[in-house]
């Protein structure tokens, strides 16, 4: 059924990413904002929420894509689905026990140096130096590997041999692309629509969030189990040794609740990361997730969104009781406008059945860089568009990252991406417009106009269009927000009650009622503890006894 024409089922919205890889200058900035923010704690030495690879090229944790080993994601079974790492049976038998998680050697052995050593040493001839120590064991070690380990390295044939992605290629095309080009591939949770990692948890502590998608951990109910981090597909999940607890990408929801983006994408140098909301129906992500076709998960991943400018779609949202603020602000989503209107943002690995909700636009610049080494003009439309269609070893590579190796949709995207530049070049060299480079890939000249405004020269508030959390009325499908901002909300206290004495209560016939918390008790009467010197038994320490001892 097309897009937009079926009456909307179950209603709901979704915080949402794109990334423009051609942007992406491999500076590994957001990793670190993200790590200094989130997993810079005792045992998460290892684990980052936020990664940068280069491509061709191994990943993090290495070789994470193949699903032949990590049994991550889901499989389809006749015509159902189900998760690759097996039914509940046979995680059970799992249960202590998992062949399949990544071990210390998938990803690296964390380390600092001995800067002591260094600042420490006594004179002498010799120039001292900060060895390296082991984050684990603290012993002297060898630096054998590390989160970026492949780093600018995508043409080398000793580490893109084992590139999970160019297995699938032939070796001829995979000599002749070592020679065309390489590109960064940044990486997050993908906070997805249809999460394994969610299923498969045995203690229920995965979760995605019913009012913004987001998929978190419950550190309280998590066990340590460990069946999330084989389970998801994409291997954003780690393990902290040292609580015993799951951790992953949180989507920095303290930030998305007050309309803030993300830390990586506040940090990105190259401005290349857009956050908005997405509208989908809820009932169709089942049926999208199981079609028998892995080269159509794309397109049915993109008939679950909702066209939020269709009158429908926002009543049925409000009905759902999704806010009118969060309507507008899917109607202005860069995300939406990137996957649904210009159809140039493609999912990462459709074929996991994930539904994933962090998409890319493919990079063009290898096209462009190729024919201008050949002497031809890379901005021209013949010549552009021709390469486009004939250099099948870019097409090929990045099918199997974002269309499950249909090239189509990946050619699709790269020529109105083409068509893009092609028409801004006419504009700034004064050239005459010409109506049919757009008309050749479906876009008219406003939407290309419009297109170029949001991939180069969007501002800050037309990249992160971000409602605030919210609270839904009594009786609403959708359960209570998680904001601190809501008057009378959790810590939201007179501040100057932290630092005086507990009014009195009013003496009898007065009109004045004493001061409540938001559960509506009172707080006349109570300690408060910031005052006390520790000294005693005070009055209100402890609730008062009613009736006798």
């Amino acid at each position: 059924m097309p897009r937009g024409e079926a009456t909307p089922g179950r209603v709901m919205a979704q915080v949402a990413m794109v990334m423009n890889l051609d942007k992406c200058i491999g500076c590994h900035t957001c990793s670190v904002t993200c790590k200094q923010t989130w997993t810079n704690r005792t045992g998460t030495e290892y684990a980052w929420f936020n990664n940068v690879e280069t491509r061709p090229g191994q990943g993090y944790p290495r070789r994470y894509e193949d699903q032949d080993r990590w049994r991550g994601g889901w499989e389809l079974k006749r015509g159902r689905l189900v998760p690759r790492s097996g039914g509940r049976a046979r995680r059970l038998a799992r249960l202590f026990a998992n062949p399949e998680l990544p071990t210390l050697d998938d990803y690296y052995e964390p380390w600092t140096y001995d800067y002591a050593n260094l600042t420490q040493a006594p004179l002498g001839d010799d120039l001292p130096t900060a060895p390296p120590r082991s984050q684990i064991d603290g012993r002297a070690m060898a630096i054998s590997a590390g989160p970026n380990w492949d780093d600018d390295l995508g043409g080398g044939p000793g580490h893109t041999a084992a590139d999970p992605v160019l297995e699938k290629i032939s070796d001829q095309v995979r000599l002749e692309y070592e020679q065309a080009f390489m590109f960064y591939l940044p990486r997050i949770c993908e906070h997805c629509l249809n999460p394994s990692c969610v299923a498969v948890c045995p203690s229920g502590a995965m979760y995605k969030r019913i009012e913004d998608g987001i998929v978190l951990v419950d550190q309280d109910r998590c066990r340590g189990w460990r069946m999330c981090v084989s389970g998801c597909p994409y291997k954003k999940v780690y393990f902290n040794h040292a609580t015993g607890k799951a951790e992953k990408c949180t989507l920095c929801y303290p930030r998305i609740e007050a309309g803030e983006p993300t830390v990586c994408s506040e940090t990105c140098v190259g401005r290349l990361r857009y956050l908005g909301v997405i509208l989908y129906d809820a009932d169709r992500v089942g049926e999208a997730a199981s079609v028998e076709d892995e080269q159509g998960l794309y397109e049915a991943q993109l008939g679950c969104f909702l066209d939020p400018a269709d009158p429908g779609v926002a009543r049925a949202a409000e009905e759902a009781g999704i806010p009118h603020d969060w309507v507008t602000a899917a109607r202005e989503s860069p995300v939406h406008a990137l996957i649904s209107r210009y159809r140039v943002a493609l999912p990462l690995h459709p074929e996991y059945r994930t539904m994933p909700m962090v998409w890319y636009v493919p990079p063009l610049s290898p096209v462009v860089d190729a024919l201008t080494r050949t002497g031809h003009d890379g901005e021209a439309p013949e010549s552009l568009f021709g390469a486009i269609d004939t250099l099948r070893i870019p097409l090929a590579y990045l099918a199997e990252l974002f269309t499950a190796g249909d090239t189509e949709p990946v050619e699709a995207a790269l020529c109105r991406l083409a068509a893009m530049r092609t028409t801004m070049r006419r504009v700034n060299l004064g050239q005459e417009p010409d109506p049919d480079i757009a008309r050749s890939v479906g876009m008219t000249e406003e939407e290309i106009h419009a297109m170029y405004r949001l991939l180069a020269l969007a501002k800050y508030e037309e990249r992160y269009v971000i409602p605030t959390s919210y609270t839904a009325e009594h009786g609403s499908p959708v359960d209570t927000g998680c904001s601190l901002e809501e008057a009378g909300g959790p810590g939201m206290y007179d501040p100057d009650g932290f630092h005086t004495a507990p009014a009195a209560p009013p003496a009898p016939g007065t009109a004045t009622a004493p001061a409540t918390d938001p559960s509506g008790a009172s707080l006349a009467g109570r300690l408060n503890l910031l005052n006390w010197d520790g000294r005693g038994r005070p009055d209100g320490l402890f609730p008062r006894q009613e009736g006798p001892a």
